[in-house]
């Protein structure tokens, strides 16, 4: 008996929310297959399947006959990024082609209706290359959706501009069928191929945006280097990285990354972290040490036992569940979707019911009113509005969020993002800077002090590590001066040594003291131990003999931070801070930021574990994050917002980027949240409101009353205003006015 498998495979070709749900029906449907979600924003199927019943191909297979393109597991990142920019420029060139035929079209039907007689022709020329080509997809997918007895988005568009058009082109052919019978023989080419340019449009908007995203998942991914140096029967070798084994012992120099999770067994480094942690500072890695994939080594040689590779690493991991966290459908387009599905043989029944209708009971010519009623439903009905309801209010509320630093990836964590209950921080590089600075010092040598800043200044000016960084910096503001440095020796995990007058100087870590037996003073020691020193890194400089100075370096909280959860407190949202860094770093981070409830030393999956907790009391959560770690926090959240100087993956995880240090944009993001949603809403009831109240009238149930019928030509009028009220209304979330504390 085998074991199911899980995959993740990229898909392309979906248009809307429903076409996810007809992508993961058709492959439940599947013999052998026991689970299938479909990721709509992120262009991915993940299946749970039986790999006896049923073969990856198949499930393309069965994927194909409804209009998609479901790849297969050995499509490399440059083959998928190529296939996506071929059909993103295909997209655009249709779009520009479209827009280029209809503007003629649209001019002369509002401007120059009946001003040389054979308009109505140069209209259908001009409209056959937007109907046949441009918007030859809408055409192809519902004929394919239809097969399957599916519908979707693309059923009311083609419906909608291929009744409008194939009456018009009637008309503009045989104008004489509708004069001889007391009647105008009116064309509607503006309308089918407006409608096609602006749903082209709103496609091109969303694929550019889930184009750049999708990449930086795929960047990741590509993170471990192709080769690596490996140690086998005492020689070394360099080999491809996908050739790597379990127990293998791998060679790190400076300034490579780490290709595999392992343990240290010979050798001495500090290890830059921060892409998998969140934490800014480097840490210490000595033999017994842990390390993992996709983290730097900075300063020294690592052998490293190789226990996890490829798939299997905790790198690997991260993204797994980055990956299915991220396969949530956006609630507000399923349920215009869902009702798309309806609304379509709902229409189609109520204009086939009008044409039956006035065929048996309507007054002379029948056959001419029955005609005329029933392409006047189908006309009113076009689901231009009921298309254009959420994006336009998207593209409005994204751009004006633009504007104020905000990227905001996808529509549910717009949706939700107003519904926010609790905002949960990360700490490093979010509340705080992520950049080490020196927050105390204390030079004990007091008769010289300056000779002590110059010397220091002179031995960390010498290295590229971050720590010394911060101390050169903050002695460069004294105005220490250099000087001449001999003998400079880094030594890996521990500091530096050199020699400056014939002297030996030390800087770095206690343990690096200690080694070198230098005396400790009272003094020293008492400032070392003060309340707050254990929030930072301590860097120890000495001669050869006592110590001289002690530097504490920190990670200060942003400006931003304190005002920003004080108006979220106002709000009536809870706000909690999670960090891997110590409980004393997160206790005084989170009092400078005004955070009274905050959890330290945590691991990535415990901070998945505090959102799931959360979200099981009912509570809407947003997790705000900069780092790998965070990611897949980012992602399980129901908001998850990144900071765009931290990590790729952070950012394809979460929802919404702020673009700036600014973390009052948080407030700015839930508060333009809910005026979109407001909007779409708003939108949406008049699309539906105008419908219920014009398909009636289309239909001539005013007719008995008061004679009145509404002809094609004010139904397209009708049509075209109900878009343009739903346009309009988006338009006004672009003078909203944000706070820019």
């Amino acid at each position: 008996m085998s074991s199911n498998r899980k995959i993740s495979l990229p898909i392309l070709g979906m248009s809307c929310a429903t076409c996810a749900i007809n992508v993961e029906s058709m492959l439940k449907a599947q013999d052998g297959v026991a689970e299938a979600s479909v990721s709509y924003a992120g262009n991915t199927v993940f299946v749970e399947y039986d790999p006896d019943k049923v073969s990856v191909a198949q499930l393309s297979e069965s994927v194909k006959s409804i209009g998609y393109e479901l790849l297969t597991e050995d499509v490399e990142n440059e083959e998928l990024e190529r296939m996506e920019k071929v059909r993103f420029l295909k997209l655009r060139t249709r779009l520009i082609v479209s827009a280029i035929f209809t503007a003629p079209v649209f001019v002369m039907a509002m401007f120059f209706h009946h001003a040389f007689g054979s308009e109505n022709l140069l209209m259908l020329i001009l409209s056959v290359p937007v109907l046949a080509w441009c918007g030859q997809e809408f055409f192809v997918n519902a004929y394919r959706q239809a097969q399957h007895r599916k519908t979707n988005m693309d059923t009311l568009v083609a419906l909608g501009t291929g009744i409008t058009f194939i009456y018009s082109t009637f008309n503009a052919i045989f104008p004489g069928f509708m004069i001889s019978r007391g009647l105008e023989s009116h064309v509607y080419f503006e309308s089918a191929t407006m409608i096609i340019t602006l749903i082209l449009t709103g496609r091109f908007l969303e694929e550019r945006a889930k184009t750049s995203a999708s990449a930086a998942i795929r960047k990741l991914m590509s993170l471990q280097p192709d080769t690596l140096t490996v140690i086998r029967d005492g020689k070394e070798l360099t080999i491809p990285a996908r050739l790597i084994e379990v127990n293998d012992i791998v060679k790190v120099r400076p300034g490579e990354k780490v290709s595999v999770d392992g343990l240290v067994i010979s050798g001495g480094s500090y290890v830059d972290e921060s892409m998998l942690t969140g934490e800014s500072f480097p840490v210490n890695k000595t033999p017994g040490s842990n390390v993992f994939a996709g983290t730097l080594n900075q300063d020294g040689v690592l052998n490293i036992q190789t226990l996890k590779t490829g798939k299997e690493t905790y790198l690997s991991q991260i993204i797994r569940m980055v990956q299915e966290a991220q396969s949530g459908k956006p609630p507000v387009q399923k349920l215009v979707d869902r009702i798309a599905s309806v609304f379509v043989p709902v229409v189609l029944l109520l204009a086939l019911l009008t044409f039956v209708i006035w065929t048996i009971a309507g007054p002379e010519p029948k056959m001419t009113y029955a005609f005329l009623t029933m392409i006047s439903v189908l006309i009113v009905a076009c689901p231009c509005a009921l298309g254009l309801a959420t994006p336009t209010a998207l593209i409005a509320g994204i751009g004006k969020a633009a504007e104020s630093g905000i990227l905001i990836r996808d529509v549910e964590s717009l949706e939700a993002a107003g519904k926010t209950e609790v905002v949960v921080f990360d700490k490093t590089g979010t509340i705080t800077e992520g950049k080490p600075v020196v927050s105390e010092c204390e030079i004990f040598d007091k008769p010289n002090l300056a000779n002590v800043r110059d010397l220091l200044y002179s031995i960390e000016s010498q290295s590229d590590h971050p720590l010394a960084n911060a101390v050169a910096d903050y002695l460069k503001n004294t105005h220490a001066i250099k000087s001449q440095v001999e003998q400079f020796e880094n030594m890996p995990g521990r500091g530096v040594k050199a020699v400056i007058d014939d002297r030996w100087y030390f800087a770095g870590s206690r343990r690096l003291m200690e080694e070198n037996n230098i005396q400790i003073l009272g003094e020293a020691e008492q400032f070392a131990s003060k309340p707050g020193s254990e929030a930072g890194t301590l860097v120890w400089f000495s001669d050869n003999k006592k110590v001289l100075a002690v530097f504490a370096i920190t990670d200060p909280a942003r400006e931003s931070a304190k005002r920003s959860v004080e108006e979220l407190k106002k709000m009536g949202i809870e706000v909690s801070m999670l960090t891997g860094d110590n409980r004393q770093a997160a206790s005084e981070v989170a009092a400078k930021a005004g955070i009274t409830s905050f959890r330290a030393e945590m691991l990535p999956h415990e901070k998945i574990s505090f959102i799931e907790e959360l979200q099981r009391q009912g509570k809407i959560v947003a997790m705000v994050g900069d780092g790998i770690n965070d990611s897949a926090a980012l992602a399980k959240a129901n908001i998850g917002i990144a900071m765009a100087s931290g990590s790729d993956i952070a950012m394809e995880s979460a929802g919404m980027t702020l673009m700036n240090s600014n973390l009052y944009n948080v407030v700015n993001a839930i508060r333009l949240s809910k005026l979109t949603v407001r909007t779409i809403r708003q939108n949406l009831f008049w699309a539906f409101f105008y419908n219920i109240i014009a398909i009636p009238i289309a239909a001539g149930a005013l007719f008995p009353l008061s004679g009145f019928l509404l002809s094609p030509m004010i139904a397209g009028g009708a049509m075209a205003f109900s878009s343009v009220s739903v346009v309009t209304n988006s338009l006004r979330l672009r003078r909203v006015k944000l706070s820019e504390k």
